[in-house]
């Protein structure tokens, strides 16, 4: 028996778009365009949800024939609003290939567009739906590009800070030695004053050893935190990190779910996360906040910030939201920050993003449409 709100269709754009200026000078990315995986979810009644993934490191295609060989025919003739028990089904049924990686980031996909399509049937944004704590968040600049070097960065971190924001984060390593990270760290301060939070990224470049080593010296500058100094696999290492430093140290965009998050429950000393919703969807970024707040752990969601604003607006344990500027133009009505340095959920129903027609029609290179 069909309804309103049975899902009949899964539609996939796969999209190449050129960045608005340069690549971001992050020395670790792979040059090219932007790839963007969009899935829009149709119902019965005519609704659609529609979410997008950014994976950063190729994939588009592995991701759509995944989508249409161990996610649709598991989704389509199933209600919308049966969230967690596709969720479920999606997990359980791709346990053996993929408990992690493509098949939950294509999971992950489907999980936010069906939330989108419940906030857009309640006709409530999805931070109200859940239940709203707040209707702002601080956000943090992100863009502040190792490339870019040391005037770079700090010029970059200026035009944040013009904007209001109060925030602002640096990369180090990979392409520089550690000595001169810190001698940027030092002039970052220098230039922002003591009025300005400063969050410095590793991205995994360094091991527990260095990371000490370097953020003993770092530590007399007053980063505000010190993000993903190893592999996401060292628990043992950021603990070691964590007790040696006086800075916050904090990671979790490159854990899938709150499984792999489990470490960091077991030994706090990580005081501050950062799920990626690509890696387990609204519903399991929410649960992993919900695990985190009897700990004293806050959530600060790795980018998206168009979409991680109704999460942060939605949980008591709300951190910082990264604000990266480098999607703005994909959408008719950005997230954009506020004089104040915070941001706000749109009030539109469900996660209220929309891509521009042009951008959809323009730079797409790919896709399908998948029925029962």
């Amino acid at each position: 028996m069909t309804t309103p709100t049975t899902i009949v269709e899964l539609r996939t754009t796969l999209l190449q778009v050129p960045w608005r200026s340069s690549p971001p000078a992050a020395g670790i990315l792979a040059p090219g365009p932007r790839e963007i995986f969009v899935l829009e979810i149709e119902t019965q009644g005519g609704l659609v949800g529609m979410s997008y993934l950014m994976p950063l490191h190729g994939g588009l295609h592995t991701l759509d024939a995944c989508m249409k060989e161990l996610i649709a025919p598991y989704v389509i003739g199933r209600d919308a609003t049966e969230i967690e028990g596709i969720w479920q089904t999606l997990y359980k049924n791709n346990f053996w290939l993929g408990r992690m990686g493509v098949t939950l980031f294509a999971q992950s996909a489907v999980d936010m567009a069906l939330w989108d399509i419940v906030g857009k049937r309640a006709g409530l944004p999805l931070f109200r739906l859940w239940g709203a704590a707040r209707t702002s968040i601080p956000a943090y600049g992100s863009g502040c590009f190792r490339g870019l070097g040391r005037d770079g960065m700090i010029r970059r971190a200026q035009e944040f800070t013009a904007q209001g924001l109060k925030a602002i984060k640096m990369q180090v390593a990979h392409i520089r030695p550690w000595r001169e990270d810190v001698q940027n760290v030092k002039a970052m301060r220098e230039a922002m004053g003591d009025g300005i939070e400063i969050m410095i990224d590793v991205n995994m470049g360094w091991d527990a050893d260095t990371a000490i080593q370097a953020g003993h010296r770092i530590d007399e500058f007053d980063p505000y935190w010190l993000e993903e100094p190893v592999v996401a696999e060292d628990f043992a290492g950021y603990r070691r990190i964590a007790a040696a430093l006086k800075t916050r140290v904090v990671g979790g965009e490159s854990h899938f779910m709150r499984n792999d998050l489990r470490p960091f429950f077991e030994h706090p000393g990580t005081p501050i996360l950062q799920p990626d919703p690509m890696r387990g969807g609204y519903s399991e970024l929410r649960k992993i906040a919900s695990m985190a707040e009897p700990h004293g752990i806050r959530i600060a969601p790795h980018l998206f910030h168009e979409q991680m604003v109704h999460v942060l607006a939605s949980i008591p344990n709300a951190s910082y939201l990264e604000y990266m500027d480098w999607n703005d133009d994909l959408w008719i009505e950005p997230v954009l920050p506020a004089k104040d340095g915070t941001m706000s959920p749109p009030e539109r129903p469900g996660h209220g993003v929309v891509f521009r027609p042009e951008i959809l029609k323009d730079h797409r290179i790919g896709g399908q449409r998948l029925k029962g």
